[in-house]
């Protein structure tokens, strides 16, 4: 079992002037990567995109089908599956300055503070609430950016899942691609227990509830990205454990069988007992209650994640509350 005290760190959208006049970009230089076996047996266009972030995909494509990427010397295809030990020039390529992000030792402090768990094969982060795991979309940039600023000597830092942006806890990055593989495959086979806490509005009359309740994925006109339950959906499976129930608010701990978007909040949604403070799926009114009850967030902590490790090691990782939603907890006289 591991714990870990809880951290907040931010990232800079627009560095000031004082940051730029410190941002400084060397002139690019050809480069000579060894390719081991980790790297092997990827093409080489992804390969390039994961070496060279903030570099358009169109200038990769462009790059290697003018022969400026070689490989042992030798011109090759965008489609190329690149073989440990491997010999691959990589030309001269600027990141545009617009994509330039920084950080300080600051909040590279707090980074380092959110990890609850690594070895040599990943590491494991308590996510706090409103950060994004990656940039796009209008975000400058997201966890798994600034940890790759954090750990410049770091070879290979990937997202082996994703958390929504309003979502704390357990979130794992691996280290390595055959681990990066793995782990995702353990995802997709199920093989990994995930279980969150949520704060749902109401007395919940049922101890525990089984979901299996499809979900469709859609975009509105404003680009907004929404959830609904709709049999031409993805089957989406939760389990809901009552741990604590009151007459203004319940404590369930959910585990989900499947990883859907917004699975659940929309299966929440779908009881009558929506999540706290969740502007999209929940329920206004019980939002301003809880707002008075000190919560400015959602209520949904991805508390744990049972795994097994390539070395066949078995591990619970626990991330632990904030202060916030135990406070919260605290004043709805919720023992946890």
């Amino acid at each position: 079992m591991v714990n870990s005290t809880q951290s907040r760190f931010h990232s800079k959208s627009q560095p000031n002037k004082q940051d730029r006049a410190r941002v400084h970009q060397p002139p690019p230089a050809v480069r000579f990567i060894q390719i081991d076996e980790d790297q092997a047996g990827q093409r080489i266009d992804n390969f390039l995109m994961t070496l060279l972030k903030g570099v358009p995909k169109s200038k990769i494509y462009q790059i290697v089908r003018k022969g400026e990427v070689r490989v042992n010397k030798g011109r090759i295809k965008v489609h190329y599956k690149i073989q440990a030990g491997d010999k691959i020039r990589i030309p001269p390529v600027r990141v545009a300055q617009r994509d330039t992000i920084t950080t300080s030792q600051y909040i590279t402090g707090l980074l380092e503070a959110a990890v609850i768990y690594e070895d040599d094969e990943f590491l494991a982060l308590n996510k706090p609430s409103g950060f994004a795991v990656h940039g796009g979309s209008g975000v400058k940039a997201g966890i798994i950016e600034l940890l790759r600023l954090a750990r410049p000597d770091a070879r290979f830092l990937e997202l082996v899942h994703r958390l929504d942006k309003d979502t704390s806890g357990c979130l794992l990055i691996a280290k390595k691609r055959s681990v990066l593989r793995y782990l995702q495959d353990q995802f997709r086979q199920h093989k990994i227990q995930k279980k969150y806490l949520a704060l749902v509005k109401g007395n919940v009359k049922n101890k525990s509830y089984h979901m299996e309740l499809a979900l469709l994925k859609s975009t509105l006109a404003s680009g907004e990205r929404i959830v609904r339950v709709n049999p031409k959906g993805k089957q989406a499976i939760s389990d809901f454990n009552v741990i604590v129930s009151r007459k203004i608010a319940s404590l369930y701990e959910v585990v989900i069988k499947t990883g859907r978007t917004h699975q659940i909040r929309v299966h929440a949604q779908s009881l009558g007992h929506p999540v706290a403070g969740d502007e999209k799926y929940g329920d206004d009114e019980f939002n301003r209650q809880m707002k008075s009850q000190g919560l400015k967030r959602m209520f949904l902590h991805a508390e744990k994640l049972s795994i097994k490790t390539m070395q066949g090691k078995k591990l619970q990782l626990i991330s632990p509350l904030d202060k916030e939603l135990q406070s919260v907890l605290t004043r709805l006289d919720i023992q946890y």
